[in-house]
């Protein structure tokens, strides 16, 4: 039959030959009117139906729930459970192809990766998905070039210079070697002088001071070019057995490319950023690190690594960034008696691509802080936005006097905005909740979290009105009309997904005293409370993940295209894998946003 049968779409692209000729030998083809019932609530489905040409609606009850085009299949559920949980209903004319029960079961039972993709829940789907990446991060970092690798900067001395002076080099520019330049030689020769050299010095007995250091150089230099892949580069320092290579271009030298440094840079491409952000002694060099975020969350996202790890480690790489941009801009005394803190996804270690700034400023009650702190917050933030994070349309930033007060002033602050039913002071709240110390005395953030959660305990109203957020962006039309791709009405996976779950778990932690800032582990407590189920719990976190990776995908490719982040999806991108995911996950924050109603009573509002 069908030779036109698409097994490049989810989950049929798992299948073997062998499996897809079975398919081949059993699929039929068949049509369903406009408006003619395909399965109804408690039928025994007979066959697994994949869609290839028309709509098909489900319905739960009178709300239709999701819509399946061409290449999508259903109901894969009902065929293993049955009987149709949901009543399916052709929106135009449908043509189909259908997959006998039997033929379905025998592929199951031969193809786990096919059984967890077509019906299991979000968890074993992603699970699966894993599984299939053909991305590997080690075979992308490999083919890296040289120069997006960590070269350390060439340190150069005269070949008349002595062992003491260069001592001093290495101890003043933290280094483990000094490139060496013999301009008596013709033509000049260059080496390198590294602490194995230094350690034959101190052997040999001689007064350092008075040994020249090109006596105990290596003139044999090996050296790479920048454009090289990194993978040439470690196989040429484990061909000669040596620890690093020069980085040249002609007479040009560019550094110094150490075997510990490219080890890391496979391992973990932002422990290189790391270094430079520890080393930096200048918002220069500071900005230089700030400038290669970006490229590595694309590296490592194209390389295989997961949304949920790259959030953790950019969450770890702002904090140190911030935290030196604090201590070279702010006295020492400030900086000892202050909490400087981020918020929203960036405090939840869920950020990705660089967003709007969100940060404040805690005093110590009883401190005077320095009369030009006014001039010193605002050097912060033009610092921020200079490393690319924009300035905060809402001014929720240490540059705006409202977020940066005593620890009694900002408890107070908070108390108020829990209090009061706008919108303003809500949504105030629900970013300060999020607050994640990265400089200063953690302390003073503490003391007014503690503050805080004190007054919302066994506050119903209160709670309430912070719960009632997760309809802030409630579309009228329904997601579900989103999958079906229309280019007018590309989806806003913030406003969709991410906000009303990240939301309505913040609101549980909140009624619960939760103060843990991340997502996850907020959900994670909330499963051992006993507030939320194991398996909604899961479903939570899986869904966010995929919320989370289905973003950064649709943002990199919009500045692979050089266009700005808009925080927007176009549904027609997603292969029918994706797509079938983001049904599942969207309805996770339905039923989700169902249960926090009868939790928090919002239908009294």
């Amino acid at each position: 039959m069908p030779n036109a049968f698409n097994f490049a779409a989810s989950p049929f692209d798992s299948l073997t030959q062998q499996e897809q000729r079975l398919v081949r030998n059993h699929v039929d083809v068949v049509y369903f009117r406009a408006g003619e019932v395909i399965l109804d609530v408690g039928t025994a489905p007979t066959h697994l139906f994949v869609v290839i040409k028309g709509y098909v609606a489900q319905f739960d009850g009178e709300e239709q729930a999701a819509t399946y085009g061409p290449d999508d299949c259903f109901d894969g559920r009902g065929l293993v459970a049955g009987k149709s949980s949901s009543r399916f209903v052709a929106a135009e004319e449908v043509v189909a192809y259908a997959l006998a029960h039997a033929t379905v079961q025998e592929l199951i039972a031969a193809n786990a990766t096919f059984g967890a993709l077509l019906f299991s829940d979000i968890g074993a789907k992603l699970s699966a998905a894993g599984q299939r990446q053909s991305g590997n991060e080690l075979q992308a970092l490999n083919m890296a070039r040289v120069d997006q690798a960590f070269v350390r900067p060439a340190h150069m001395v005269d070949a008349a210079t002595d062992i003491v002076s260069v001592v001093k080099v290495f101890q003043h520019e933290r280094t483990t070697n000094v490139l060496v330049q013999d301009a008596a030689t013709q033509p000049p020769r260059l080496g390198i002088f590294t602490t194995n050299a230094l350690q034959r010095a101190i052997l040999s007995g001689r007064p350092l001071e008075q040994i020249p250091v090109g006596e105990l150089s290596n003139w044999s230099l090996i050296s790479v070019r920048p454009s090289d892949q990194v993978g040439d580069a470690l196989a040429i320092m484990l061909r000669h057995h040596i620890h690093r290579v020069v980085v040249a271009e002609g007479e040009q030298v560019h550094g110094v490319l150490e075997a510990l440094d490219v080890f890391s840079f496979l391992s973990n491409h932002s422990m290189l950023i790391t270094l430079r952000i520890n080393d930096a002694d200048s918002i220069d060099e500071l900005a230089e690190a700030a400038g290669q975020v970006t490229g590595m969350i694309g590296r490592q996202f194209r390389g295989g690594t997961r949304a949920g790890l790259i959030a953790k480690m950019v969450q770890d790489l702002n904090a140190r960034l911030f935290d030196r941009a604090w201590q070279i801009i702010a006295p020492p005394e400030l900086v000892a008696n202050a909490c400087l803190f981020v918020m929203g996804s960036e405090g939840r270690g869920e950020q990705l691509l660089k967003t709007d700034q969100d940060n404040g400023l805690i005093l110590r009650d009883g401190y005077t802080p320095p009369d030009d702190l006014a001039a010193i917050c605002q050097r912060f933030s033009d610092t921020l936005a200079r490393f690319g994070y924009p300035p905060c349309p809402g001014g929720i930033m240490l540059s705006n006097p409202a977020w940066r007060m005593s620890e009694a002033d900002f408890a107070q602050t908070a108390r108020r905005w829990l209090a009061l039913p706008e919108p303003d002071s809500l949504m105030n709240l629900a970013i300060f909740m999020d607050a994640h110390a990265v400089s200063g005395d953690a302390h003073l953030l503490e003391g007014v979290r503690g503050s805080l959660m004190q007054m919302a305990t066994d506050n119903d109203a209160l709670l309430a009105r912070f719960a009632s957020a997760i309809d802030l962006f409630s579309s009228s039309q329904g997601w579900w009309n989103r999958l079906l791709g229309d280019a007018a009405q590309q989806m806003n996976l913030k406003k969709e997904g991410i906000f009303p779950l990240v939301h309505g778990v913040r609101s549980l932690a909140l009624a619960a005293r939760v103060t843990a800032t991340s997502t996850a582990e907020r959900i994670e407590a909330l499963v051992q409370r006993g507030d939320l189920s194991a398996q909604m719990g899961r479903e939570l976190t899986e869904s966010l993940h995929f919320f989370m990776t289905l973003r950064l995908q649709a943002g990199l490719a919009e500045l692979d295209r050089q266009q700005p982040v808009s925080g927007a999806m176009d549904v027609k991108t997603l292969n029918t894998f994706e797509r079938d995911l983001l049904k599942d996950t969207l309805d996770v924050v339905k039923r989700f946003k169902v249960q926090l109603r009868h939790r928090f009573k919002l239908g009294a509002l």
